[in-house]
C-alpha cells in the first residue's frame, strides 16, 4: 500500500532516546491544560446556574438560547481575528491578549440579572474566549513534532472537562455560601492568576533557556518554516481549509449543546436542582476526558506504528464516532445514570473526534498558516452552533423534549468524518505562495 506524503517522524529507536530526555514541551502542555480547565470552568458558570437565575429572575427558554445565540457569534467572529492575531504576534501575546478580555467580561457577569444584560456580557466574554484555541494549537504547532501533536492537543483539550467537572462542584458551593455573583468573580480571579505564569513562564523553544538540546532537536524534526502572511481567498482556495471548515461546523453545535444545556436537561428530565446535578455532570465530563486523551493517543499510536497519517486520523475519528451513536436513546433513558452513560459516551466520542480533527490545520498547513486556517474553522463551528442555539430554544420551548437534538447528535461526527474524507481522502502538505 502506497503510504501518503507525510509519515510519522521521530519514533525510532534512536529518536525514542531522544523523546526520554526532555520533558519541557509537556510542562508547556500542562500550562495549556490549565487554561482549558479555567476557559471552561468560567464558560459553565452560567450553564450551572440557568435554572436557578431562570428561576430568580423569569428566563425564557428563547431568551436563554439569544444569550447563547450571541456568545457563538462573537465566538465565531473573534476567531477568526484571533486566527490573524496569532499568526502575527505568536502564542504568548496572543494568548495574554485573549486570556485578559474574556476575565474582565467573565468577572462582570456580576452586575447584571437579565438575559439582555447576560447577552451584552457574553458577546466581548466571547470574543476572549475564541482565541484559546487558537493560541493554544499555534503553540503545540511550536512545541511538539507532528507525530506527537495530536496526543498533546488531546491532553490539554482534556481540560474543558476538568473545567466542566469542577464547574458543578464550586459554582453550587460559592453560590450558596455567598451569593451567584462571587461564582463569577472568584472563578475569575483564578484565571489572573494563569495569566501571571504565562506571561512570566512561556517561551518558544529556542528561547526556553532550560530546554535540553536533544529535545529541541526533537521539537524540530519536523521541516522549519519563516513566518509570513498569508491571504483569506487564498486558503479559501484549498480543500484542506473547506475539508476543517465544514467538520467544525458539524461537530461544534453540539459540544456546544451540552455545555449550555445539559444541567437544563437533567433539571427537566429528571428534576435535579443545583444542589444535586453536579455528580451527573463530572460523571459525564470525567468520561469526556477519558475519550480526550485516548482519541489524541490511538492516532499517534497508529502513526509510531506506520500508519500513513490520513488513515491514522481517520481510523481515530471513526471509532470516536461510533462512540456517540447511542446518544439518540438519551432522553428515554429510564434512570439518571443511565443518561449519564449515553451522553458521557458521547462526550468522550466528542473529544476524541475534535483532538483529531484539530490536528488538521498543523498536519497539512505550514506553521505560519495554522492560526488562520483554525480562526475559519472555528467561526465556521461558531456560525453551527448559533443555528443549533435557536433550533434548541425552539424545540425546548415547542415540543419540551430534548429527543430531537440527541438524534442530530448521534450522527453528526459519521457525517462529518464523511465529508471530510470526500474532501481530503489523503492528507498532502498544502503548497501556499508567498
Amino acid at each position: 500500500m502506497q503510504s501518503d506524503p507525510i509519515t510519522a517522524r521521530g519514533v525510532s529507536a534512536r529518536d525514542g532516546a531522544i523523546i526520554n530526555k526532555g520533558y519541557m514541551r509537556w510542562l508547556v502542555c500542562i500550562l495549556l491544560f490549565f487554561v482549558v480547565a479555567l476557559n471552561y470552568i468560567d464558560r459553565q458558570v452560567l450553564s450551572v446556574l440557568k435554572p436557578t437565575l431562570q428561576h430568580l429572575y423569569n428566563w425564557s427558554e428563547p431568551g436563554y438560547a439569544d444569550v447563547a445565540f450571541w456568545f457563538q457569534a462573537a465566538y465565531g467572529v473573534g476567531y477568526v481575528i484571533f486566527g490573524r492575531v496569532v499568526d502575527k504576534v505568536g502564542a504568548k501575546a496572543g494568548g495574554a491578549i485573549a486570556v485578559t478580555i474574556w476575565t474582565i467580561a467573565h468577572m462582570a457577569h456580576a452586575l447584571v440579572t437579565s438575559t439582555v444584560g447576560f447577552t451584552w456580557i457574553r458577546i466581548p466574554m466571547g470574543l476572549g474566549e475564541s482565541g484559546l484555541f487558537p493560541c493554544a494549537l499555534k503553540a503545540a504547532a511550536e512545541w511538539f513534532p507532528r507525530s506527537e501533536r495530536a496526543f498533546a492537543i488531546g491532553v490539554f483539550n482534556a481540560g474543558s472537562n476538568v473545567g466542566a467537572i469542577v464547574a458543578p462542584f464550586i459554582v453550587p458551593i460559592i453560590t450558596l455560601a455567598w451569593g451567584w455573583q462571587m461564582a463569577f468573580i472568584l472563578t475569575g480571579l483564578l484565571t489572573v492568576l494563569w495569566l501571571a505564569a504565562w506571561l512570566t513562564w512561556y517561551r518558544k523553544p529556542r528561547e526556553m533557556k532550560s530546554i535540553s538540546p536533544a529535545e529541541l532537536s526533537h521539537i524540530e524534526s519536523d521541516p522549519q518554516e519563516a513566518q509570513r502572511p498569508v491571504a483569506w481567498s487564498r486558503l479559501l482556495r484549498t480543500r484542506e481549509t473547506w475539508a476543517y471548515i465544514l467538520g467544525r461546523a458539524m461537530i461544534d453545535p453540539v459540544w456546544w449543546t451540552f455545555l449550555f444545556w445539559l444541567p437544563d436537561f437533567f433539571a427537566k428530565r429528571y428534576n435535579l436542582d443545583l444542589k444535586n446535578y453536579g455528580p451527573p455532570l463530572v460523571a459525564i465530563y470525567v468520561m469526556a476526558d477519558v475519550g480526550s486523551v485516548l482519541g489524541g493517543f490511538a492516532s499517534s499510536r497508529l502513526l509510531q506504528r506506520g500508519t500513513p497519517l490520513s488513515a491514522a486520523r481517520k481510523l481515530a475519528m471513526l471509532g470516536c464516532a461510533l462512540v456517540v451513536m447511542p446518544v439518540a436513546f438519551a432522553w428515554n433513558a429510564s434512570t439518571v445514570w443511565g443518561a449519564v452513560a449515553l451522553i458521557g459516551l458521547a462526550c468522550a466520542g466528542h473529544q476524541g473526534f475534535s483532538a483529531n480533527l484539530f490536528a488538521l490545520p498543523s498536519d497539512v498547513f505550514p506553521r505560519w498558516a495554522v492560526g488562520s486556517v483554525v480562526g475559519l474553522g472555528g467561526l465556521s463551528g461558531a456560525l453551527g452552533g448559533m443555528a443549533m442555539a435557536k433550533y434548541a430554544g425552539w424545540v425546548l420551548g415547542t415540543l419540551g423534549s430534548y429527543t430531537p437534538i440527541f438524534i442530530f447528535a448521534s450522527v453528526a461526527y459519521l457525517l462529518a468524518l464523511l465529508v471530510v474524507h470526500l474532501i481530503v481522502p489523503r492528507y498532502n502538505p498544502v503548497r501556499l505562495p508567498e
